[in-house]
């Protein structure tokens, strides 16, 4: 069933910035699987994009149970033998984190399991996809928060926003984007960290300032367009690490 369209993933994809980086693929014409854990909410963001005229494909992907990496990347397999673009969005934050002295070490636990260790579970599952693309985009959602030039200045707006868990986990996001970025250098996939911005979404519990519709849009554009590789980007430009 492989065709002349670009083929991509987007984890996390039933809902949120997740969803519109899944619409906006598919109004661009990219062939979108919708990454979920949940059957009954993944196919519910399918049949929202159909009523709009866009087709998807749901795909169960749960990123603590890494066997479901490995099944979802054999369903691609099956249907297209290669994957052109990786959106790697899902994840979560545990409001029982904290600063370092109170965070509950579970809710930290559970925050770099999924959002690190799932991701890069899901990352490795799909690489030889990605591999077998003419030229394949890696897009980790990351967040401004894993910033640890910002994290570590007194006069950015992200220094009093102390959540250990997550943002030591979007810290990590940011190195796999930065070891993967040489792993890769030679071969024709990019990588890229990109911060949407603080969007209103269930994760923040709707404190965004942004609409998911301009949240989804610089994920997107890293994902259709070369911009190079081993960047970390927020809307505002370039930012460190």
């Amino acid at each position: 069933m492989s065709t002349n369209q670009r083929v991509a993933l987007v984890t996390g994809a039933n809902k949120g910035i997740g969803l519109e980086i899944a619409r906006q693929l598919a109004q661009a014409g990219v062939i979108v699987f919708i990454g979920a854990r949940h059957p009954v909410l993944g196919s519910a963001a399918v049949e929202d994009l159909a009523t709009q005229g866009l087709s998807a494909t749901f795909v169960l992907l749960d990123l603590d149970d890494h066997v479901s990496a490995k099944a979802a990347a054999d369903l691609i397999r099956a249907h297209h033998g290669r994957l052109d673009i990786l959106v790697n969005n899902a994840g979560i934050f545990d409001t029982t984190d904290a600063p370092p002295s109170t965070a509950s070490l579970d809710a930290v636990r559970r925050t770099m399991e999924t959002n690190f260790i799932g991701t890069l579970a899901v990352t490795q599952a799909m690489l030889p996809l990605l591999r077998a693309a003419p030229s394949a985009r890696i897009v980790n959602v990351s967040s401004s928060l894993g910033s640890l030039v910002l994290n570590g200045d007194p006069a950015s707006t992200y220094y009093s926003a102390q959540f250990v868990g997550y943002n030591a986990s979007k810290a990590a996001l940011n190195m796999l984007t930065v070891q993967l970025h040489e792993e890769l250098r030679g071969t024709s996939i990019a990588i890229n960290s990109v911060s949407p911005g603080f969007v209103k979404t269930d994760l923040n519990g709707m404190q965004g300032t942004m609409t998911v519709e301009d949240g989804a849009r610089l994920p997107v554009r890293y994902a259709l367009h070369d911009e190079g590789s081993g960047r970390f980007v927020a809307p505002d430009g370039e930012t460190p690490w």
